[in-house]
This record gives structure tokens, sequence and C-alpha cells, in this order.
């Protein structure tokens, strides 16, 4: 009798020990993962996503894949701050939501250009019917690709077929987005 249950006493301990490593492991590598997927200006994006009907999450993986978090960035097309705002789309948008006008050093501040990042996004989206494919690869490769590219069947309307993208960045971007966008929900959302 004594013999079980000190055998029964050593299984409990050893899968009692084992829970603890394996629940210490994954709690270090969420904060290693937390580290990599960062949510920084979270009063902006929480602020202007709600404002704009967007996933919060999907803003941070665009952010992270435009400028990872550097509000300095500037891209070779000229594209500026965290959500690598063009001029003209930042003045576009700025006048449609009746906002100061944007000036070229304004796309750095990270509230003006999250700001203007996400209403632009929230157009693409409704442009779209809701279709987070396609208003991310217009986010990135243009709006005229996109009509273009449907309308002549390089792309689906659905925006499914993603491997078709002409442009080789464009294709991996958006597989970026989603992948970033899928850990975003995984390690922060309310699940």
């Amino acid at each position: 009798m004594r013999k079980k249950f000190i055998i029964t006493l050593l299984i409990l301990i050893t899968l009692l020990g084992a829970y603890f490593v394996c629940f210490k492991v994954i709690r270090i590598q969420d904060k290693i993962l937390k580290k990599i997927y960062p949510m920084e200006y979270s009063e902006y994006v929480e602020k202007y996503s709600k404002e704009n009907g967007l996933d919060k999450y999907l803003i941070y993986a665009i952010i992270k894949a435009e400028s990872n978090f550097n509000p300095s960035a500037k891209s070779t097309a000229n594209a500026k701050g965290l959500m690598q705002l063009m001029e003209e789309t930042a003045v576009e948008r700025s006048n449609v939501i009746n906002s100061e006008n944007a000036e070229e050093n304004d796309l750095y501040n990270p509230e003006t250009n999250i700001k203007l990042g996400t209403s632009y996004f929230a157009y693409l989206l409704g442009l779209y019917n809701g279709n987070i494919n396609l208003a991310i690869i217009a986010y990135n490769a243009g709006l005229g690709n996109v009509q273009q590219w449907i309308k002549d069947g390089i792309i689906k309307k659905d925006g499914s077929d993603i491997e078709n993208i002409p442009f080789k960045e464009t294709e991996n971007y958006v597989r970026k987005i989603l992948r970033d966008y899928q850990m975003y929900l995984k390690l922060y959302g309310e699940v």
C-alpha cells in the first residue's frame, strides 16, 4: 500500500513539475513574442481604429509591416511615418475627414499618421465591401492597380488568390500582414 502511495505521489509530482515547466516556457515565449509584436501607440491605434470601425489588431499588423513602429520611417517611394502614407493620400484623407491639411512633417507625428492611415484603410475596406485581402493589396499596390487586376481577371473579386498578385513585394506584404494579424489576435485578442 505504501509503495503504491509513493509511486502515485512521484507521478503526481512529475506531472505537476512538467505542467509548471511547460507553463513557464509558454509565459516566456509569450513575453518574447510580445516584444516582437508590440502594441505601441495604443492610445492612437485604439482611438482611431474604433472611430473608423476597424480591428485594432489589424492596424497594429499594418504598422508593424509598414514601419515596424518607427514614426520617422520614410520609404524609397517617399511614404512617411508609422503607416507609411504618401503625402497626396494624407492630404486627400485630411480633406475628407475635415482635419487640418497634412503637411509633410505632420506625417511623422504618430497621432496624425495613425488618424489619416486608419481613415484611408477604412475607406479601402468600405470600397471592397469589407474584404480585408483586397484592402490590404490596395493599401500596398495602389487602388488603380487592384481595380485593373480585378478587371483583367488577374486576381479574383474576393481577393482569395493572393498568389496571383503580379507584384511579388505586394504578395509578400499581404501574407505578412495576414500572418501578423493572426499573431496579434493570438497574443492579445479577447478570446
